[in-house]
């Protein structure tokens, strides 16, 4: 897999190239490219760059000392933006919603467009049960336990954790090789535990989000009727933030609806791609 050293350290990605619209697609925590595997065969025409960001499952470790905090992680995405000269990206936030976070720091040169996915919103970082990685992650020790944890099968197909996050049920195999990383390498888990108690308080996320509606270019609103992770309300409070949105609530599927919807996901971003131009 090819990787470009940025400022934090090296990032990995995928591209599959071609001269057609960029569409950059981001995960969650702790995964990777992958859990867009079902979405990218589909997206016919267009060029897709799925990077694979600093949030646990990465195995390129970054610089000691390097920002990993939510507005951090977002910086390094906008570095890898500049650092392969994308324009007119069509953004794609799944899960985590950090990248919402490059309108604070008015870096959205690079983005034509932005696809919300059931993704993190307003006090909502981190969602649910993922509060649990903050707390551990303060805690000496508490982190390596909850790797330990994630070891056994039940524990990480909880209803309640990553077993929730799919209607289908995410592969058991790719989750353990998400938790990998960090698991055998303490500099991923460094880098882990930076982003997982890197979150702002409260009060600064809901002062942060309510900038998000000077992002007044084309805003896709893909919410999954069955997330027991993002609420329901968001997406609704998201189409009345930005400017020039839509919401499409989706049946059928959890958080993860690359995961459940792969084929009516990728059309919906290939429409919005081919009326934005």
């Amino acid at each position: 897999m090819p990787f470009v050293e940025l400022e934090a350290g090296p990032l990995a990605f995928e591209d599959t190239g071609g001269e057609g619209p960029v569409v950059v697609l981001c995960h969650g925590v702790p995964m990777d490219h992958r859990i867009w595997r079902k979405v990218i065969p589909r997206l016919s025409g267009l060029r897709v760059v799925a990077p694979t960001l600093p949030l646990g499952g990465h195995r390129l470790p970054m610089r000691p000392g390097a920002d990993l905090s939510q507005r951090g992680v977002a910086r390094i995405l906008g570095d890898f933006l500049d650092a392969l000269e994308l324009d007119d990206v069509t953004l794609v936030l799944n899960d985590w919603g950090g990248g919402q976070f490059l309108i604070n720091d008015g870096r959205t040169d690079r983005i034509g467009r932005l696809v919300l996915v059931a993704c993190e919103a307003f006090d909502n970082f981190p969602p649910g049960s993922a509060k649990i990685m903050n707390i551990a992650g303060r805690i000496p020790g508490g982190f390596w336990l909850l790797l330990r944890l994630m070891a056994l099968r039940a524990f990480r197909q909880m209803e309640r954790g990553y077993g929730g996050m799919s209607v289908v049920g995410l592969p058991d195999e790719l989750i353990v090789d998400w938790f990998r990383p960090a698991t055998v390498d303490r500099r991923i888990r460094r880098d882990f535990v930076a982003f997982a108690t890197g979150n702002p308080s409260r009060a600064e996320l809901l002062r942060l989000s309510q900038q998000w509606r000077s992002f007044t270019r084309p805003v896709l609103i893909v919410w999954a009727a069955e997330d027991r992770l993002m609420p329901a309300a968001h997406g609704p409070r998201l189409e009345a933030l930005y400017p020039d949105s839509r919401l499409e609530v989706v049946e059928g599927t959890a958080t993860l609806v690359a995961e459940d919807r792969p084929e009516l996901l990728a059309e919906l971003i290939v429409d919005f791609v081919q009326d934005g131009r």
